[in-house]
């Protein structure tokens, strides 16, 4: 198995579809804006260094320049390059777009010496222990804030099973593992039908 192997089905998607929408693997666009909907909900990103750590095509950074939440500054960082260059072709304001691995190299989420760091979608195709190797280096160099969003295994039984290459990670484990960073966490799993996503936000300040 290739040690970056939860980066080949975003690389087998550009193959198949082409760098666009379906490359992020998502379900629907309305499903993911109620992700990011949610982040905002959560942490006022207004005056925030921003870094979005899976950025893919940038539809985060296009939801907030819609939204018109005046962040200082976003870079977006993903291990697929094919998606970078579409992001960077889109040419939206104060954004930029980084190619490279943030789990095989941590140094890329220091990146620009973010307020928050936000991760929507990027741990679903990674192990528990990949995606807390990734949240711990995200922890130790954000300012104030993390954000993150996953699939847990304590939805219910009604939400859609995931047989690959989106898996569900232990949101006990998670929630254990955020509480002993920090005071300052909220666990949401209310904004889809049947607790089928949660979203963690981890606060220094």
């Amino acid at each position: 198995m290739a040690r970056d192997h939860y980066l080949e089905p975003y690389r087998q998607s550009v193959v198949q579809h082409g760098p666009g929408f379906e490359a992020t693997l998502w379900s629907n666009e309305r499903a993911q804006r109620l992700r990011f909907e949610v982040f905002t909900q959560m942490y006022d990103l207004a005056g925030k260094r921003v870094l979005d750590a899976g950025c893919s095509n940038g539809y985060f950074a296009q939801y907030l320049l819609q939204r018109q939440i005046e962040f200082s500054g976003y870079i977006g960082v993903d291990g697929v390059e094919q998606v970078i260059v579409f992001a960077q072709s889109r040419r939206l304001s104060r954004c930029e777009f980084v190619a490279g691995d943030f789990l095989a190299d941590p140094t890329l989420l220091a990146r620009g010496d973010p307020d928050v760091i936000c991760i929507s979608g990027a741990l679903n195709t990674m192990t528990d222990e990949q995606a807390t190797a990734v949240l711990e280096s995200a922890w130790s160099v954000a300012g104030d804030a993390l954000l993150f969003n996953f699939l847990p295994n304590l939805a219910l039984r009604g939400a859609p099973s995931q047989t690959g290459p989106a898996r569900r990670l232990d949101a006990l484990r998670l929630i254990r593992w955020a509480t002993g960073e920090t005071g300052g966490v909220t666990y949401r799993q209310d904004y889809f039908r049947h607790g089928h996503d949660a979203t963690i936000l981890m606060t220094k300040s």
